[in-house]
């Protein structure tokens, strides 16, 4: 992973300088959370507690950094809470994904961890090199597709951002998933993308034959992924095909809700859209996350005007958001946290006001610093989690150093399809 600080780039140049005020708190939390979460790591005696089901993920090393870039001290802390996770790397679900304990997340957890512990670097090294033997088989469908199939969370396109960001630019080696994604967006229509396999289930029993929007789970994701990939390794036909497929299928199934926010239902739509506005606004599924996928693609292919089209559907968004209708869920993570909270929704308007210049992201990025800080405490009972930076304390936590030092690099926000 490169060490280097990522400066803007794009159309714009940031907008606004981010507000402070509070910031010690939020550097005492950080602190705190890993220092705790370090001592409990291990029992008296010396012996490391079982591993917990996700482990390996990337959010302890990369809050440790990113402590580390910030304030320049608690050294001690950060290196004791990384040597601790370095005890629980393998314990996970161990599929390829970047997250919910996959091979890509710790990828990147290894390689921000070597940051702090140099030797690190050669079990990165070799976790990269079986992720590409892993790849080159390519595993995933290209009809009846599932998530594992696709997707950022726990499908090759976080593999593909993952091994981007670890510094894999060799056409070759990533070729097999270059070409698998490339692949199922050869229609205008993604038909390849449309999933099966979850008739009957109780929570995405509702997506069986549809095509997933978010960030997480859909198109948003796979393309944040192929712009990463146009960006680091330069545009070739196949993706720059591809991009144009899903930046226009994804702003063919917009539409404005009863709050005047440009908004996209979790999965496709087939006629008008249902009366009413929509609730879930956040990283995952809805504006942040779609909007922002469609204006880096558009940024990287230099196409202007789904640009702005796309900046504009994301001011729609900080001009009428509502915390308290917009984040709900009777989880803190529901409303603290990087997918479904206000964490997520902070990383993508601190994005938009520092790559496309927007005035309308640097207010609303400014208000959600401001509204976390006062929610510290949440925080603190949210912790540490099994389920890594998208659901536990981590990920907001980075996204508020970061929106408070944005000279400071941002070498977590790859796994989320930012920069």
């Amino acid at each position: 992973m490169p060490d280097s600080q990522d400066q803007p780039s794009g159309t714009a140049r940031a907008a606004g300088s981010p507000k402070t005020s509070g910031h010690g708190e939020v550097v005492t939390l950080a602190v705190a959370l890993l220092d705790t979460w370090a001592r409990t790591r291990t029992r008296e005696g010396g012996d490391p507690p079982p591993v917990a089901p996700g482990s390996g993920g990337p959010g302890i090393p990369a809050l440790g950094c990113l402590l580390r870039d910030t304030t320049g001290e608690h050294g001690a802390v950060v290196r004791g809470a990384v040597a601790a996770w370095t005890r629980t790397v393998g314990g996970g679900a161990n599929h390829m994904g970047l997250h919910d304990g996959g091979l890509s997340g710790t990828l990147v957890g290894l390689r921000l961890a070597a940051r702090i512990h140099p030797p690190l670097h050669r079990a990165a090294d070799r976790l990269r090199d079986h992720l590409l033997r892993a790849t080159a088989a390519r595993p995933w469908r290209t009809e009846g597709v599932r998530f594992d199939d696709h997707d950022l969370i726990v499908g090759p396109s976080g593999t593909l951002l993952a091994l981007l960001a670890d510094g894999v630019t060799e056409l070759p080696a990533l070729a097999p998933l270059a070409g698998h994604l490339t692949a199922l967006c050869a229609d205008r229509e993604l038909s390849r993308l449309r999933v099966a396999g979850y008739a009957g289930h109780p929570r995405l029993g509702r997506l069986e034959g549809r095509i997933n929007t978010g960030m997480g789970h859909g198109v948003a994701g796979l393309t944040a992924a192929l712009t990463a990939l146009v960006r680091t390794v330069g545009p070739d036909p196949a993706t720059v095909r591809a991009l144009r497929h899903t930046t226009r299928w994804l702003i063919g199934q917009s539409f404005d809700d009863a709050r005047a926010i440009r908004s996209w239902d979790d999965a496709e739509r087939h006629g008008p859209p249902p009366p009413g506005a929509r609730p879930r606004q956040a990283w995952c599924y809805g504006n942040p996350g779609v909007s922002w996928a469609v204006w880096d693609a558009a940024d990287a292919l230099g196409d202007r005007r789904s640009a702005a089209w796309a900046a504009d559907a994301f001011t729609t968004l900080a001009d009428h958001y509502d915390p308290e209708f917009h984040l709900h869920g009777e989880d803190p993570s529901d409303l603290l946290g990087l997918c479904h909270g206000a964490g997520g929704v902070l990383a993508v308007a601190d994005a938009f006001a520092r790559h496309a210049g927007l005035p309308a992201a640097a207010t609303l990025r400014d208000g959600l610093s401001a509204r976390l800080r006062q929610r510290l405490p949440r925080l603190r009972a949210l912790g540490i989690r099994p389920a890594g930076p998208l659901a536990d304390a981590t990920g907001p936590l980075c996204a508020l150093l970061s929106a408070a030092h944005p000279e400071a690099p941002r070498l977590w926000q790859p796994c989320f399809g930012l920069r």
